[in-house]
């Protein structure tokens, strides 16, 4: 069940997704609310579960991984653990979607080489049919949303800020 998140409570949001570590003193003028009042709405955030975590952003290619691929996989089987297992044992495998159509999953994968890549695909060909994208570039990294869900949220401007929701995100 989502939670009731206020004006104020999305205009924390979009500033933590932008920078995780920003001081929660920054936080507060950039919000306009007092540096206690903005400590005690991030903690509620937590305590919810709507801020799950703050995390480091890694340049793939300057960490040795240069090529960055999404692989489609067409999963036959019922039975998921075998995958799970191949999974826990890739680091180079970054995020796994369990996907209605033809593919069953969707996986992003870096890869420090083509032959890595290989590997990688040819590891999950075991599992059933694979089909491999390079990714050229990353026009819009993943993101959080920036208001509220729905379509009256987005008529007449959604943002917090009064613009249209999911502008503070662009560059």
């Amino acid at each position: 069940m989502a939670v009731n998140l206020d004006a104020t409570d999305w205009a924390i949001l979009a500033e933590l997704q932008r920078d995780g570590r920003i001081p929660l003193a920054e936080l507060g003028r950039r919000v306009s609310l007092s540096s206690s009042a903005t400590t005690e709405r991030v903690r509620r955030l937590e305590a919810l579960g709507v801020v799950t975590g703050y995390h480091a952003t890694v340049d793939l290619g300057l960490a040795g991984f240069p090529l960055l691929a999404v692989i489609r996989l067409r999963y036959p089987g019922s039975s998921h653990q075998p995958l799970r297992q191949l999974l826990a044992e890739r680091p180079e495998i970054l995020e796994c979607l369990r996907t209605t159509g033809d593919d069953c999953y969707l996986l992003r994968v870096a890869a420090a080489s083509m032959a890595h890549l290989e590997q990688v695909a040819d590891a999950l060909a075991r599992f059933g049919g694979v089909t491999t994208n390079l990714v050229y570039s990353q026009p819009l990294p993943l993101r959080g949303p920036a208001g509220p869900a729905g379509p009256a949220a987005f008529a007449e401007g959604g943002g917090h800020d009064g613009s249209a929701a999911g502008a503070a995100f662009l560059p």
